[in-house]
This record gives C-alpha cells, sequence and structure tokens, in this order.
C-alpha cells in the first residue's frame, strides 16, 4: 500500500517546501495539503520535482474567520468562483491534481443549488484536474453542507462530470455512517481519494475503533493503487509518530 502524508497535519511547523523534503525522507509516496497558498508555487513545484514526489491534492480557501468554505453559500457566488480558480491556477502551478471544493456552512436547497453551480464551474474550468467533494462529521463541523456519502454520490452523479469525485475520509464517515468497508465497495466507481485517521482522536491509524490493516486489505482487493492521505493529528514531532506506516504498508 502506498501512502501521502497530508502536509496540513503532518510537519506543519515547517514551510511547505522543506515539509515536501521531510515527507520524501521519511519514505512517503506522494503528499498533499490543505492551503498553500502563502507559499510561492515555484518554490513548492521545485521541493516537487527535487524529491520525485507527487501533490496529490489542495483544497480551495475556507473564507473568512470561522467559515469553512465557500462553495455552497447563497450570494457569496462570485467570491467562491474566483477562489476556485484560484485553486485551478495554483494546482496547475505545482503539477497538482486534485483539488476539494469546501462547501462551508449551510444547509437547504439554496445553498443546494448553489453548490452544485459552484461544482459545475469547477468541472468545466478544469476538466484535467479531478475536483473532489468531502463530507465532514458534524462533530468537528457542525452545520457543514455536506455531511454523508450519500449526499455526496446524488451531487456527483446529478453533476454529470467525469472528473467530479468523493473523498472517501474515513475519519469522518466512520462517525458519521460506519460500515466502512460496505461503504468502499458501493462508492468504488466515484471515490477519488481515500484519507485515514483513527477515531475519535484523530490520531495515528494504528489504535481506535477502525482496523487500518482490514481498511487498507479492502483497498488492496479492490484494486486501489493510488496513495492513501494519512490526514491526521500527530502527538508531538511527526517523525515521531510514524510507527504506523510499515505494517499498512507491507499490505
Amino acid at each position: 500500500m502506498k501512502f501521502s502524508a497530508n502536509l496540513g497535519f503532518l510537519w506543519n511547523d515547517l514551510a511547505l517546501p522543506d515539509a515536501i523534503r521531510a515527507a520524501a525522507a521519511a519514505g512517503f509516496d506522494a503528499v498533499e495539503c490543505h492551503w498553500p497558498y502563502d507559499q510561492a508555487p515555484e518554490a513548492v513545484a521545485a521541493a516537487l520535482a527535487e524529491t520525485g514526489l507527487e501533490m496529490l491534492g489542495l483544497n480551495t480557501l475556507r473564507g473568512k474567520p470561522g467559515e469553512n468554505g465557500l462553495s455552497a453559500l447563497p450570494g457569496r457566488e462570485a467570491e467562491a468562483r474566483a477562489e476556485i480558480d484560484r485553486a485551478i491556477a495554483y494546482a496547475r502551478a505545482i503539477g497538482c491534481g486534485a483539488i476539494h471544493v469546501m462547501a462551508g456552512f449551510a444547509e437547504g436547497p439554496a445553498a443546494e443549488a448553489v453548490f452544485r453551480a459552484n461544482l459545475d464551474h469547477a468541472c468545466r474550468a478544469a476538466s484535467e484536474l479531478t475536483i473532489l467533494i468531502e463530507p465532514l462529521n458534524r462533530h468537528d463541523a457542525p452545520g457543514y453542507f455536506l455531511t454523508h456519502s450519500g449526499q455526496a454520490l446524488d451531487l456527483i452523479e446529478r453533476a454529470g462530470h467525469e472528473n467530479l469525485k468523493l473523498m472517501f475520509d474515513c475519519y469522518h464517515l466512520q462517525i458519521m455512517e460506519g460500515d466502512l468497508t460496505r461503504r468502499l465497495q458501493a462508492l468504488q466507481p466515484v471515490i477519488g481519494h481515500v484519507q485515514i485517521a483513527a477515531v475519535p482522536d484523530r490520531g495515528t491509524p494504528d489504535h481506535g475503533e477502525l482496523d487500518f490493516r482490514h481498511i487498507c486489505a479492502t483497498l488492496r482487493d479492490l484494486g486501489w493503487a493510488r496513495p492513501v492521505g494519512a490526514e491526521y493529528r500527530p502527538v508531538g514531532p511527526t517523525g515521531d509518530s510514524l510507527g504506523w506506516l510499515p505494517a499498512l504498508r507491507a499490505i
């Protein structure tokens, strides 16, 4: 099994180019990030070229303080599309393959209509990239528009864009839904990326409610060949938290 270091959580005390180098030195196969926009894309691209790692994905910006995305917020369409376009430009500049379009705190039919329209814009503006949507759990992100895999599947199927995919975050979906083996099997055709972290503490993927040896074996049996994103919160230095990695890489 291959793994990607999520540099929003891992080595987040380092500037992004240095975090990329640290992930390569630790043996990760790829990297991903949250919001890289304060770093010059040329420096990030140089670190990726130096290490040979691929940047799998990045997020659209959250918006104002206290917000968690803009793309499902009625009345904020122009701002949301500007941030989508900004993410697309940054992704292209560093050779990143996917963009997570963050919905934000919203509910109701108007929010759904706005989110659908903004996703359509993203998919059309960057047909060569994967556009990801991610259900977030109601404990960590109360009021977030997208909370369930079924809701995401409906958005994907009705959108009709081949490049719109599901971010299958095992941490969030275990909290909201559980039954992850069957969900992986059923949703495989629309999954664009998989992330892991322990439940319920979002720590290293070697304890808690989920057996990630089983999750990784399930992914292997489904033919998953892309790196799985390690998006957990380390306790202490990231380098000291990687004891889980050899066992899961061996699957």
